[in-house]
Order: C-alpha cells, then structure tokens, then sequence
C-alpha cells in the first residue's frame, strides 16, 4: 500500500468520506515535503508531526499558529459538495463564530454588549438547480436531505441542523429579498459546536449570504444581521437577541464588536495588544437548558413591566435599588444582574480604549460572580474554572460565555499564558469532575464574507 492509499484510509478512519478523505490525504503529503524542506525535519517525523495535528484537530484543539492548516477549508468544502453532487459549488461563504466577551443576557434587555467574532468558522457552498429542488448535505451528516422549494417546514430529529438554513429561506421573504428556488448545499465547519461560539448564528450568516450572493442580492450587511436573528426567533425557536448574528456579522480581526441593541448599532473597539483568548469547553449542559433560557427571557420582561419600562436598559442601578420591595425575589436578582451587567459592558469599552487589559480582567469576573450570584446560569463546573483562571499567573480575566447553564468559559491573558499552564487546569478540572474539558486557543477574526 502506498503512502498515500495509507494516509486515506487514515483520514476515512477518522471521519471523512472518500472523496474528501482522498483530498486530504494530498494535502498531508503536501505539507509533509514543506516540512522538510523548510525545517530539515525528516520525512517520518515530519508526517508524525501532522498526523497528531489531525487527530487533535478532530477533538476541537486549534494546531500552532506558525503552521498553515493541513487541509484548507476551501478545498475539504469542494471535496464534500463533489462527493454528494458530482460538482463544485458556483458560490463559497465563510462566516465566524463569536465569543461572548461581556453583557450576558443584555442584549434581548436592550442594553450594550461586546462580543469577538474568531478564526474558526462555518462554511458554506452553493451551486444553483433549475428543477426547484433544494439539498442539504453536511460534513457531519453525510446523507443529502432534500426538499421542493415550495416546502419549507421545521425537520426533527436527526436532521434538524437543517432548520438553521431553513429559517433563513423562511426569513428572507420578509425583508424584501429573494430565496433561491432550487439548489445544492454544503456546509461544514471547524467551529466547536456546544463550546458557546453561536455555531448556529454563523450557520445562519453563512447560508444567508449564500443566498444572497447566489441570486446577486447585496443588502446592508445589517440587514443580513436581522435574517440570521429572524431565522433562529421564529423558526429554529430560540428567542436570543442579536448578540450572536450581530458579531459573526460585523466581525473585524484586531477588534471587539460593540453593539447598542436598542437600535441596533454596530461598532467595533480595538483589542489592545498582547490579548489572547481561550476557551475551555465543559461539555456540560443543564437538562432543562432551553426551558431555563426561556425563563430568564420571561423574568426580564416581567421585571421591565412591572418597573414600568420598555426594556431593562431604561432602569438605573439607583431606581432598581428603590423599586426592590415592589418586586419578587427572582426577578429582582434577574433585573440587577442586568443592569449592573449594562454598566460593565460601558466600563469595558472605556477600559479597552485606555488599553488597561488589568481593568478589563476584573470587569470580566465581576460579570461571572453576577452571572452566578443574581442569573443563576452558572455551574460547579464554570464556577470552578473561573477560579483556577483567575488565581493563573498570566490571566487578566474569566467568565463564562455564552448563555450559561453548562458550556465554557472564556479566558483573556497575555501571551505568556501557553498550552502547559492551560492544560494543567484541565487536569485539575478532571481531578474534580472526572472528564477534561476541550481547551481551544483562538484569535479574532473576519466577519461573514464570500471567499469564492
């Protein structure tokens, strides 16, 4: 057997179909023989060498930064659409997923937030169809699912990944913009799904602008935004507000996307230098999730009205503590998380455009003590990590990211925090909770953009 037949068989073994399998098999030797030539490594150890880099790759770890990646995305994307298809996508998008850097719950409550789109991505091809036949097919999916253009209804089950592109077709309609009748569709990804990135906006992002690109529609990005957020409201189900569109959307390398979501405006804050995030994955998640996040939801609009408000935005900290005796515990404790959690978001842009990441840092834990303490949307385990972090030589601030109730938490240190500081508190986390959590190191990325 050949060393190529042998490195195909490899990457079927971990999960690839055939035909991609057989593309990034040429893509290892490839990179193999620059290996050697640029690091005088030999031929065994350099095809070692990536070889563990795809293994690691497979549980979500992000290779070195110094090492372009073994298998493009753009080239594993035509791989799979010529697997399902026969053919190669006429239209290639890529949109990012985010990180939630401060204002948990404060963007359905009208107030600021600052989230970081990041260098890992959801990608998207398309390739137009005259008979009116829509198919879906994904990397982790390998069936094509199919459908006449004239039906769009919620799928169950197995499938249901297909909601997300879906609710967009659905979505498109009512802001004036055309869907395409019939096409071909492939997406992957390497987006950690359930680490708290919003793997399901950047799904959202990606296949909207794949729509539209593919029927040479080209509105204000904003508006691509609020089909994403339509998308995932009223079809998928999940009332969220427009943080996670908002900044795979507006995403900018090197920045922060700030967003007033009472308007909703979009701007971007740079990152000062020296900032590094990672990201450690539980892989935990509270049974009754989606029924939590909900109730928080419904907590903050009964606190609003009885407050006499439209949205939490338009409560001072003064006029909460005044209205304490008039509310309910619970939703008391929901209010105060979110209005303190508004003044954060504003202290964090003042922070970072003085470039005191120090500030920044404690801003961060304060928002996870609320998040514990007045949200209840933390766990043992977030709450664990958050203070293995924050006592971490080199850590400027955690916090958990994302919606809560399980997920991960999201580190900001400088670039002396490295691999074996981060893998010593996973192992402490293993002592405690009996699995390690998936440790991601991540840089800021673009925004939503076609590639192809």
């Amino acid at each position: 057997m050949t060393e190529l037949e042998q490195l195909t068989r490899l990457c079927q073994n971990l999960g690839s179909d055939p035909a991609q399998a057989a593309v990034m098999a040429g893509q290892l030797q490839k990179r193999a023989g620059q290996l050697v030539a640029e690091r005088g490594l030999t031929r065994e150890a350099a095809m070692k060498y990536l070889l563990e880099l795809v293994v690691k790759g497979r549980h979500g770890e992000a290779p070195p930064e110094s090492l372009a990646p073994v298998f493009p995305m753009r080239e594993q994307l035509i791989a799979l659409f010529q697997s399902a298809y026969g053919r190669a996508p006429d239209v290639m998008v890529r949109a990012p997923g985010r990180i939630e850097f401060i204002g948990n719950h404060t963007d359905y409550n009208g107030g600021p937030v600052l989230g970081a789109s990041i260098d890992r991505q959801v990608w998207v091809g398309l390739a137009r169809r005259t008979d009116g036949r829509r198919q879906f097919v994904s990397d982790t999916r390998g069936e094509v699912v199919a459908f006449p253009s004239a039906e769009i209804k919620k799928v169950s089950g197995a499938q249901r990944w297909v909601n997300y592109p879906l609710g967009v077709l659905a979505a498109l309609p009512a802001f004036g913009l055309r869907a395409p009748e019939g096409f071909d569709y492939g997406v992957m990804s390497d987006l950690p799904s359930g680490a708290g990135l919003s793997s399901s906006a950047a799904i959202e992002l990606a296949s909207g602008l794949a729509f539209l690109e593919a029927t040479d529609q080209h509105p204000p990005r904003q508006t691509l935004v609020e089909v994403g957020l339509r998308a995932e409201n009223e079809f998928v189900g999940v009332p969220c507000g427009i943080l996670d569109q908002g900044v795979s959307g507006f995403g900018k390398k090197g920045h922060l996307v700030f967003i007033d979501c009472q308007g909703p405006h979009f701007s971007t804050v740079p990152l000062p230098a020296g900032a590094h995030f990672w990201i450690f994955n539980t892989h935990t998640k509270h049974a009754l999730v989606d029924g939590l996040y909900a109730a928080r939801h419904q907590e903050c609009m009964d606190a609003a009205r009885t407050l006499g408000v439209k949205a939490l935005v338009d409560v001072t900290p003064a006029a909460l503590a005044a209205a304490e005796g008039k509310l309910p515990v619970t939703i008391f404790k929901r209010a105060k998380h979110v209005v303190e959690e508004i003044a954060r978001v504003q202290a964090c842009v003042a922070a970072l455009q003085a470039g005191d990441l120090a500030a920044v840092g404690k801003l961060l834990v304060a928002s996870h003590h609320s998040s514990r303490t007045w949200f209840e949307n933390s766990t043992a385990e977030l709450d664990f990590l958050v203070e293995q972090l924050t006592d971490a030589p080199a850590v400027y601030g955690a916090r958990l990211t994302g919606g809560g109730f399980g997920g991960a938490v999201m580190a900001l240190t400088s670039e002396k925090f490295g691999r074996a500081q981060a893998e010593a508190i996973a192992s402490a986390y293993a002592k405690k909770f009996g699995t390690a959590p998936d440790v991601l190191r991540t840089q800021t990325g673009d925004g939503a953009m076609r590639v192809a």
